[in-house]
């Protein structure tokens, strides 16, 4: 399936914000955005002097902001809200309930890779288990009570030490547990919105696919 591989800074750029798609290092080196506060290519600088955005424009730019926050196409991403619009409850928030359970998210929010984009690539290459048993699928939804962990093997790798050692310096969502010593944590409850650190308006991205 067709990825994004291009710089990741100008995807900041181009929605306006950061997305926080280096992980920590978004943190500690200082981003494209900040130095170019404006939309990418030969016209990016121009963005403030064109009319006032439709609702339409700001609908798609929030759901292209969530999308490449957790690194997704837009038919995986289309299929994610497909299924939790069959969910009792509030879809929008029931979307990022669902985005924040893949597995490569998990991995990422307890601290085994350093991003989203990072984390992904560890359960491509078989370096996670869930439950004891290897799991190879990013899109793979963890539940209530199932450990993640890196493999005993893969423990070692450089690139985990790494970002377990800068983890240790953030706090981790309440809804998770963590262990960095076993490289090993759970979901403990299903997160509220208040307690997903996403900055969007979820209710857009439903408006948008609505219509």
């Amino acid at each position: 399936m067709a990825r994004y591989t291009g710089p990741v800074c100008k995807l900041c750029r181009r929605e306006g914000t950061k997305l926080f798609l280096k992980g920590t290092r978004c943190l500690t080196e200082k981003c494209a955005i900040e130095r170019r506060a404006y939309a990418p290519g030969q016209h990016g600088q121009s963005t403030g002097r064109r009319r006032k955005a439709s609702e339409y424009a700001k609908q798609l730019r929030e759901k292209q902001k969530v999308k490449r926050i957790y690194g997704m196409s837009e038919r995986q991403f289309r299929s994610v809200f497909e299924r939790v619009l069959r969910e009792p409850g509030v879809t929008g928030e029931a979307l990022l309930v669902a985005l924040e359970s893949r597995l490569d998210n998990l991995v990422y929010r307890m601290g085994f890779g350093a991003s989203r984009r990072d984390a992904r690539q560890l359960v491509r290459h078989r370096h996670i288990q869930v439950n004891g048993r290897t799991v190879d699928v990013p899109s793979y939804r963890v539940r209530i009570g199932e450990e993640v962990r890196v493999a005993e093997g893969s423990r070692e790798l450089l690139r985990v030490r790494a970002a377990l050692e800068q983890f240790a310096r953030t706090q981790p969502p309440a809804w998770i547990s963590v262990d960095p010593e076993k490289a090993a944590g759970r979901m403990t409850e299903r997160p509220t919105r208040d307690a997903i650190p996403i900055a969007a308006q979820e209710q857009l991205i439903v408006e948008l696919y609505s219509k």
